[in-house]
């Protein structure tokens, strides 16, 4: 479960707006040394606004401006990944493939086509789970009192 600690931006009947910090893949950052990512995060005001549904806890008394800690299974992050990425790749050299016999022209004409239709499908597929639990970040109870969801 990888858990990130954010400021609460807006509030909704059912789910929150989280602002986080930008943060680097190479967890330089948490030792405040190597390229410098936090300090210019912190001087441009880069951040991420995240939506966090509230996963069975209660959004009464949560405050703008309040931190709040958000969760997400590992295993959602590269199933996701690897949607956004390699469905609209796989999508583009399929169509391609398949209308190449045509020459050059018709090759990349079926590769456009096919990165769109790939890109269609992750929209679609990113409005159908908008509010599963089990692929959306939701609010983390530190004190350990409850337990986020069962993804399995």
């Amino acid at each position: 479960m990888i858990v990130e600690t954010g400021v609460v931006v807006a509030v909704e009947s059912d789910s929150l707006w989280v602002e986080t910090i930008q943060k680097t893949a190479c967890e330089a950052c948490v030792a405040q040394k190597g390229c410098g990512t936090r300090v210019l995060s912190k001087l441009t005001g880069k951040t991420n606004r995240i939506r966090v549904l509230a996963g069975g806890m209660s959004l009464q008394g949560i405050e703008l401006g309040q931190d709040v800690d958000i969760a997400i299974p590992e295993d959602v992050i590269v199933n996701a990944a690897l949607l956004v990425y390699l469905l609209p790749i796989c999508t583009a050299v399929f169509a391609s493939w398949l209308v190449g016999s045509g020459g050059d022209l018709s090759s990349i004409s079926g590769a456009l086509f096919g990165l769109f239709f790939g890109g269609l499908a992750v929209s679609w597929h990113s409005r159908k789970t908008k509010d599963d639990l089990r692929v959306n970040p939701v609010l983390f109870d530190s004190l350990g009192e409850k337990q986020i969801i069962s993804v399995r």
